[in-house]
């Protein structure tokens, strides 16, 4: 067995169940892989902010967060990329013009352009977030992420600017014309490759699991990428390995097909 020293875990749709719970066997495995001394990382789009519950349950205490703007190893920041003003400003103005909403992450809130459009309300229930404000234009130099709400593959080209972008849609049920903006040099894959180096692991002894197009880098650069069983289609060409869906042990099995844990 290949001597595996970081495993990075997507959070919706790979550790977390559509009923925001995780299964026992997910669990049982990060706590096996553990004692193994692998590092695990939760590597999601999600702001850190609101993911400390999953944290504590599965003892996990280093992060990618934000699709890769932002990493640290326990307390020792390793990437703190925020995206260029210019940028949330333009992105700002066509959401207005089309009639969009959006949600820009910062490192303590979920900026929304709105709070009572049902999209929006939608949104916040189905990931249960907490901390919630309007976003105001002053806040544009702090923004780490942002998600588009209400969008269509065509209204997307509106927003394209020079800076290297692409639109990844949100693989979940039930929200649809969403999608996470996602920058081609800064992403999880970018960001797993800073935190390897600075722990001196080749990629070879990495190991993902996603299951949204935004984790498509993240399973590019480890050494054994899966995509879980629900994962959106296209993913599947990104990944060494198929494993079985969240709501079917795939953390588990994936790790088990690996003879990491029995």
């Amino acid at each position: 067995m290949r001597n595996y020293k970081a495993l990075f875990l997507d959070i919706d749709g790979t550790i977390l169940l559509p009923s925001h719970t995780i299964q026992p066997s997910t669990i049982k495995a990060v706590k096996q892989v553990k004692t193994k001394g692998i590092e695990v990382f939760l590597a999601t789009g999600r702001p850190l902010h609101e993911i400390d519950w999953i944290a504590k349950v599965l003892d996990v205490h280093s992060y990618i967060g934000y699709n890769g703007a932002y990493a640290s190893i326990k307390n020792d920041v390793i990437v703190n990329k925020a995206i260029p003003k210019q940028v949330v400003d333009h992105y700002y103005h066509v959401s207005k013009k089309l009639g969009h909403e959006m949600v820009l992450y910062t490192a303590d809130k979920n900026l929304f352009t709105s709070l009572q459009a049902k999209m929006v309300q939608d949104f916040i229930g189905y990931f249960d977030l907490k901390k919630n404000d309007l976003f105001e234009p002053n806040r544009t130099q702090d923004i780490l992420g942002i998600t588009i709400m209400g969008a269509t593959r065509e209204d997307l080209k509106l927003y394209e600017t020079k800076e290297p972008i692409y639109f990844s849609q949100v693989n979940v049920e039930g929200l649809t014309d969403n999608y996470d903006v996602i920058r081609k040099n800064v992403n999880k894959g970018s960001a797993i490759q800073q935190v390897l180096e600075s722990l001196s692991i080749s990629t070879e002894s990495a190991i993902a699991f996603g299951d949204g197009m935004n984790d498509k880098h993240m399973l590019q650069v480890v050494g054994e990428g899966f995509a879980m069983g629900n994962a959106h289609p296209e993913l599947f060409n990104f990944a060494k390995h198929r494993t079985t869906s969240v709501g079917e042990d795939g953390i588990f099995n994936g790790l088990k097909s690996l003879s990491i844990i029995p």
